[in-house]
């Protein structure tokens, strides 16, 4: 695969905004509200399916050697972390929403609904993994449901409001991107 010198700049600063997300936080309870998922829905609409989703992944790549780019530090055992099923959704949810839009009509319902998808996706990983770490890991007894109620439904006006301005952005930069043919 060839990456143009376009992307090798441009899967690094996205990687840089998630990381810069993750410190721009409002720490409550188990997990912390932060701006990564506004980034890693971007990177998904302006960056494509297959470099946003690597833009991510360089992310988690970064914080398991060690840098301290995770809410939290940074290292191999954050995998044991109960918020580290979310970062393992953001992957997911960078290819998911790059493969609905990318290279197609920048349309609002398009970009808001892939983007909503994408929280689907992050929500889904990000709790069955804090049910597991909390539950087998740290010994905490908790039920599904209550995975859901600490990871997921005090999130979602704020992350529903990220997948707005998300959609806002998309269908602003996008045509600029098309029609200086910066796109792939």
């Amino acid at each position: 695969m060839k990456i143009s010198t376009r992307n090798l700049i441009l899967i690094p600063l996205f990687t840089a905004m998630t990381i810069i997300g993750a410190f721009i936080k409002i720490p409550i309870g188990t997990i912390p509200i932060t701006l990564q998922f506004l980034f890693v829905a971007l990177s998904g609409v302006l960056l494509g399916p297959i470099y946003g989703a690597i833009s991510q992944l360089l992310y988690v790549v970064l914080g398991l050697i060690g840098l301290p780019v995770f809410t939290s530090g940074g290292g191999l055992s954050y995998i044991f972390t109960p918020s580290f099923g979310y970062l393992i959704g953001f992957i997911l949810a960078a290819f998911i929403i790059g493969k609905i839009v990318y290279n197609k009509k920048p349309s609002f319902v398009r970009i808001l609904l892939s983007c909503i998808l994408g929280l689907i996706i992050v929500y889904l990983l990000g709790t069955v993994y804090l049910y597991i770490i909390l539950n087998y890991i740290s010994g905490k007894s908790v039920t599904f449901w209550q995975s859901v109620k600490l990871g997921v439904l005090m999130f979602i006006p704020g992350d529903l409001a990220k997948c707005v301005l998300t959609t806002f952005l998309g269908t602003k930069v996008l045509p600029v991107l098309n029609k200086n043919l910066l796109t792939n």
